[in-house]
């Protein structure tokens, strides 16, 4: 069913804390209710707004990073393409940041 996606580990990690961020906004929406709030998005956001918002910015670094890591390999003179590991805590950064900041 799952043979066209390239199901590795950090695919794995990546989705799986997708899944435990919503949970966990689902429960912390529950339990204290969000209010609409100005930060540098040009947008007044809640809590689930500013996730939706982070999550597909984090989507857009790994894709680029995808995009990139081949040409990062020859740029830097690197044997191999960079981890993937690499856009997964930059993605997470970008997440973090649109969250608290945003």
């Amino acid at each position: 069913m799952f043979e066209w996606m390239a199901w590795t580990l950090p695919v794995a990690v990546f989705f799986s804390c997708i899944v435990l961020m919503l949970i966990g906004m689902t429960v912390w929406e529950i339990k204290s209710p969000t209010i609409m709030r100005k930060g540098f998005l040009p947008i007044a956001t809640t809590r689930g707004d500013r996730l939706f918002i982070g999550l597909l910015s984090a989507a857009y670094v790994n894709l680029a990073f995808v995009g990139i890591s081949g040409h990062l390999m020859e740029w830097l003179a690197l044997e191999s393409e960079p981890s993937i590991w690499i856009s997964f805590v930059l993605s997470m950064g970008v997440l973090a940041l649109v969250m608290r900041k945003g």
